[in-house]
């Protein structure tokens, strides 16, 4: 991908390119809010896997296979967009992706994780370009809220307004 795809005014034709519909913001299921801007810095919560309306729950190793992981933490990617733009305005003001926590339901013997992962990793890559390549962490956990497969959080560097 070029550089120049990352443009603020192509942004929003690389998600359609990408076939990407950004959902409305999904509201906090707790005591927290969805993304706090400090120091140049958006922190987002940890997005839940939402596909066509519905929750992806369920356990990798178990009841999810590799593939259905891939596409739920790449749905929580695109909840990550989607609250990006909802609290910066614009997709425009992303500077750059710096991290991304990825945390896998999973069985004691499912080691796949940093493979569900890579579902967040390589959207954010197709639609920031270089800007979209990130630090990342990877684990397993036993249950997730409300029993979802996949939850990624991201750390983002924001442009000022």
């Amino acid at each position: 991908m070029t550089t120049s795809a990352t443009a603020p005014a192509a942004l929003d034709a690389r998600l359609a390119e990408l076939g990407l519909v950004l959902p409305e913001p999904a509201a906090p299921v707790a005591a927290y809010v969805p993304v706090v801007v400090a120091g140049g810095l958006a922190h987002v919560s940890g997005q839940l896997p939402f596909i066509d309306g519905k929750l992806v729950t369920g356990r990798l190793g178990e009841d999810v296979d590799l593939e259905s992981g891939v596409e739920a933490a790449q749905a929580c990617a695109v909840m990550i967009l989607a609250q990006l733009k909802a609290a910066l305005g614009s997709l425009d003001r992303v500077e750059r992706v710096v991290k991304l926590g990825a945390f896998v339901n999973s069985t004691g013997s499912f080691t796949d994780q940093p493979k569900v992962a890579n579902g967040a990793s390589e959207l954010m890559v197709a639609v920031f370009g270089e800007a979209g390549k990130h630090a990342r962490s990877a684990v397993g956990v036993p249950v997730l809220p409300l029993g979802a497969a996949v939850e990624v959080d991201a750390i983002v560097a924001v442009r000022p307004v």
